[in-house]
């Protein structure tokens, strides 16, 4: 009788235990920053083309929105010499 006094004894002070337990740290509030962080990160996992995420993110961010796309010079040759700002590429 004493072990099972001890046991309910036990397991009472532990329930209790976690009844008074401060509030965990993910109960409060996000910041502004880490609400940001977090809709970047989801914005990455939805699989968009390039162009969406770069206006998607763009506006998330709160910036204005860059034309993004190719420079419309075509393919290139490696055996072709060319120069770019002043070298050679």
């Amino acid at each position: 009788m004493n072990r099972f006094l001890a046991v309910s004894l036990l397991l009472v002070a532990s329930v209790l235990g976690g009844c008074a337990s401060h509030p965990s740290p993910e109960l409060r509030p996000y910041t502004a920053e880490e609400t940001k962080q977090l809709a970047l990160e989801t914005l990455s996992r939805r699989g968009l083309s390039f162009d969406e995420y770069q206006r998607q993110r763009a506006a998330l961010m709160g910036q204005p929105q860059q034309p993004f796309g190719f420079d419309r010079q075509g393919e290139m040759n490696a055996e072709r010499s060319v120069t770019l700002h002043g070298r050679p590429s």
